[in-house]
């Protein structure tokens, strides 16, 4: 086996730059972890942004449904008031008619 000398400041060149490298190495790893970390949230805040515009839309949804049975029963209250002007109209009528039977007997 031969051994070669290998001056001391070659050693401790290679050493600092293993270190350095390690150093670097880890904080690629931490910045790449903060970034998965940071669109993970932004996925999160997103996907509660859809379910909150999905509750609007139920909500806006059951408004419609609200106003359009409103719209119905306003058209069936309209036909029952007609319905009894109709009525009143029949009885008034027919009042006129016995008064005229009795005026004329």
């Amino acid at each position: 086996m031969v051994l070669v000398a290998v001056p001391e400041g070659v050693v401790v060149v290679v050493v600092v730059l293993v270190v350095v490298v390690v150093v670097a190495v880890a904080v690629v790893v931490v910045r790449v972890e903060v970034v998965v970390v940071e669109v993970a949230l932004i996925l999160v805040v997103e996907a509660v942004a859809v379910a909150v515009v999905a509750v609007e839309v139920v909500v806006v949804a059951v408004a419609v449904i609200v106003v359009v049975v409103g719209l119905v029963v306003v058209v069936v209250l309209v036909v029952v008031v007609a319905v009894e002007v109709a009525a009143v109209a029949v009885v008034v009528v027919v009042a006129v008619v016995v008064v005229v039977e009795v005026v004329v007997h």
